[in-house]
């Protein structure tokens, strides 16, 4: 059996000795600065997608999505625990949660699908696909609704 080869070896993280009240305030710094990037890219690339081929079709939407995707499964696959790479949690938090959030959620649900999927979890996957996928559309729909109806 061939032994499995990491790109880097992993390296220990140290613990920083920061106040506890202090940690989950620079987590969510890092985390807004990060969504701020990541929105600013959707913002940029959908708008760069439209203005060459138009808005018929949501090319840059699903331009986003799919980059989105692509990032976080690379970046999560590159620091996961045997992945070669370690990074300190708030990294993974910076770019996973705040960059990709902000570029795309459809980038941590398809991360969180995969995860189930891989697990064995087949029903599992399955069902938060055909659920993410049909009870959004509704939300959307049944949001838009009542604005309407607001409106009028």
């Amino acid at each position: 059996m061939a032994k499995k080869r990491h790109l880097a070896a992993p390296r220990q993280i140290r613990k920083h000795n920061l106040n506890p009240f202090m940690q989950p305030a620079r987590d969510y710094l890092w985390i807004a600065m990060g969504g701020a990037l990541g929105s600013v890219s959707r913002f940029w690339l959908s708008g760069f997608v439209a203005q060459r081929f138009g808005e018929g079709f949501p090319i840059g939407t699903l331009l986003v999505n799919i980059t989105g995707c692509l990032a976080i499964g690379f970046f999560a696959g590159l620091t996961a625990p045997d992945g070669g790479f370690a990074v300190h949690p708030s990294t993974r938090q910076f770019f996973m949660v705040g960059i990709c959030g902000g570029f795309t959620t459809f980038s941590a649900f398809s991360l969180q699908t995969l995860d189930l999927a891989r697990n064995g979890e087949w029903m599992s996957a399955g069902l938060n696909a055909v659920l993410s996928v049909l009870a959004c559309l509704f939300a959307v729909w049944a949001g838009h609704a009542v604005a309407t109806a607001l409106v009028r």
